[in-house]
């Protein structure tokens, strides 16, 4: 009795420490609920890469994840649609013209060195050393307060740089970022270390078009181009709606439900509405916890996993009516009940959550969603039937004989209906009478 006392005061501490979660932790909504941006991407081949091949694409997709990520837009997705296209959603995010730059735009960094034409003009000339030898790019400000860029340089970037400034001492080397020269440092000394500075000249660069500057740097140049062929805009008045009539339908179907089980199950049917309210405490901080990104999708997947902890409760129910209509004890028969339905709801949850991994691996990232939100319900039900509702079970009817049939939904006339019909039979197979 003590282990079931302190499992029952473990769940009271689970569902504190869910509704903690809840209160503390944003949920994060998805583009259909919050509004925001779809865009479509095509990839473009060049004189490099003459056909968009499932390697570019993938390629392609990891980079545009990256400059998406470097903007600070949260749960922002990106998935390929097709043999060359990119679909990018953008939640809360309404003005995209520095999004669409980002998800467009290559930043090209060129370091060059002086030298002299066939005119005999004087010209900036290749040194090798690009942007793709760049590590991380930081934003900074200078000893007269004016922001500055630092470049930080790879293994192979630093070794090419410490070579040309050494090349270049009491020379200048010139900086361009996109075909525009930023600046032309004299270089005094050879740079070891692979560090370097990008100033804005005499004038200097304004905040904005600094971390712009870093932005794309670190964000990395794209395999291919991309070019926008379409954009869609989600209003956030539409998500608003979508979310109301989400809320009214889960409550409606929830109440419906719990009454349901309080009325065929009565007191067991309590038990289990009590354990489903804890179920989705604690699903609902998990949501908030990991976090997931809740779409209508996702919030149907949810109310779906609702109604399979239900289905467990239903299955547990009927196999202790049946253990107590063929004569068991109370605690016998509730033990016996959980038992025998342990494996059908083992088996289907099961067969549920691998029908879900394939889903989530392989579908879209709406399928993704729905699939993610119900295998995590369909977990967390396994612990709310199996452990939540049983324990309840013994702590409200204990370990004697059921008194009270009706607590259960049933008559005094069937119990142990099962255990007399089973004697009758053995007793006229003692005499010999045949049915």
């Amino acid at each position: 009795m003590k282990n079931k006392i302190l499992m029952f005061w473990m769940i009271v501490a689970i569902a504190i420490a869910s509704t903690i979660v809840i209160f503390l932790k944003p949920t994060k909504l998805g583009l259909d609920l919050v509004g925001g941006s779809r865009l479509t991407l095509q990839a473009e081949t060049t004189k490099e890469i003459a056909k968009i091949t499932p390697e570019v694409m993938g390629r392609l997709q990891f980079a545009i994840e990256s400059r998406i990520n470097k903007l600070g837009v949260a749960e922002t997705v990106v998935q390929q649609a097709g043999e060359d296209k990119l679909i990018v959603e953008i939640p809360a995010v309404t003005d995209l013209k520095e999004a669409k730059a980002f998800l467009g735009e290559t930043a090209q960094l060129e370091f060059k060195k002086p030298g002299v034409s066939k005119d005999g003009e004087e010209i900036w000339l290749d040194t090798g050393l690009t942007g793709k030898d760049l590590s991380k790019s930081t934003l900074s400000t200078d000893n007269a307060g004016q922001w500055v860029v630092g470049l930080e340089f790879n293994g192979e970037g630093a070794k090419k740089f410490a070579e040309l400034t050494k090349s270049l001492v009491g020379k200048q080397m010139a900086i361009f970022f996109d075909g525009e020269l930023q600046s032309a440092p004299r270089v005094n000394e050879a740079i070891y270390g692979g560090h370097a500075q990008i100033s804005g000249g005499e004038s200097g660069f304004e905040y904005s078009e600094a971390q712009r500057m870093v932005n794309l740097l670190n964000a990395g140049a794209l395999p291919v181009p991309a070019k926008i062929i379409e954009e869609n805009t989600v209003g956030p008045t539409l998500g608003a709606d979508s979310i109301a009539k989400s809320k009214v339908a889960g409550m409606i179907g929830l109440g419906l439900v719990m009454l349901f089980m309080i009325m065929y199950y009565r007191v067991p049917g309590v038990i289990a509405d009590i354990a489903l309210v804890i179920y989705s405490l604690i699903l609902f901080a998990l949501f908030k916890a990991i976090p997931v990104t809740l779409t209508l999708a996702g919030i149907a997947g949810f109310i779906l996993s609702i109604g399979m902890a239900v289905d467990a409760n239903i299955l547990i129910f009927e196999r202790t009516k049946e253990e107590l209509r063929a004569g068991r004890n109370l605690f016998t028969a509730i033990n016996s009940g959980f038992d025998r339905a342990f494996t059908s709801i083992f088996d289907s949850n099961m067969t549920t959550i691998i029908t879900c991994v394939i889903l989530y691996f392989l579908g879209t990232s709406i399928v993704k969603g729905f699939a993610l939100t119900l295998a995590l319900g369909v977990m967390v039900s396994m612990f709310s039937a199996i452990t939540i509702t049983k324990n309840f079970m013994h702590l409200v009817f204990g370990t004697g004989e059921l008194k009270y049939p009706a607590m259960f939904g049933l008559s005094k006339n069937e119990i142990g209906t099962s255990y007399k019909a089973t004697e009758t039979k053995r007793e006229k197979a003692r005499f010999g009478i045949l049915d």
